[in-house]
């Protein structure tokens, strides 16, 4: 299919570009979506989760009562876990949740997100722009341009661009990427995907 090409005033240029359906409208796969998403949000996670248990806390272990003849459960020591200020019984101990993710599955996740987004007209192709210094004013701008400033937008560029990136950091439901750095977990969250033309060429090598 084909789609007309933008510039950063939201005025047609005149030009166009053909997406191949083979990576923008391909049938959607949810469980390949649900998986790569699983993956990334797990991925995250840093896992320094720690509770004391009986052998961490401080205090005595010397017993605090008689076996027998208190009328009451025996007890070993102060920090058992029925105490309070006493260890936490199974308590979350340090781990990495991180897992792994066939290739052919992420690839055709993030094809299936693509299409969802271009299938339900959330998808637009802007020209290559830059700033010579982070502009945040100028994107803002962009986005009333675009009439996208109240929706959640992820614009993808060909090749990393600090300057655009900066630009955008201070502004709320904006994110933006390179095409090498897309992942399926941020197509579905923004609700507007913006591709530059440099990263819809960058995607049609990676995702064929």
């Amino acid at each position: 299919m084909k789609i007309d090409v933008v510039d950063i005033k939201g005025n047609k240029t005149g030009r166009s570009v053909d997406l191949p359906d083979e990576i923008f409208a391909v049938e959607a796969n949810e469980h390949a979506i649900y998986l790569d998403v699983k993956q990334h949000l797990a991925n995250r996670r840093q896992g320094t989760h720690k509770a004391k248990e009986r052998g961490e806390v401080t205090g005595s272990r010397k017993k605090i009562k008689k076996q027998k003849g208190t009328g009451t459960a025996r007890a070993g020591d102060i920090k058992s876990p029925i105490f309070r200020g006493g260890g936490r019984i199974f308590g979350p101990r340090p781990r990495n949740y991180s897992t792994k993710l066939n290739k052919k599955v992420k690839s055709l996740a993030r094809k299936s997100a693509i299409s969802v987004k271009a299938g339900k007209g959330n998808l637009m192709v802007i020209e290559d722009f830059t700033f010579d210094a982070p502009k945040t004013k100028e994107f803002a701008s962009i986005l009333n341009s675009l009439d996208l400033s109240s929706k959640k937008t992820l614009l993808v560029t060909g090749e990393t661009d600090k300057q655009v990136y900066l630009s955008s950091r201070n502004i709320q439901n904006t994110a933006v990427t390179s095409s090498n750095s897309l992942s399926t977990y941020e197509i579905m969250h923004a609700n507007t995907l913006i591709l530059s033309e440099g990263a819809v060429e960058k995607l049609k090598t990676m995702l064929a």
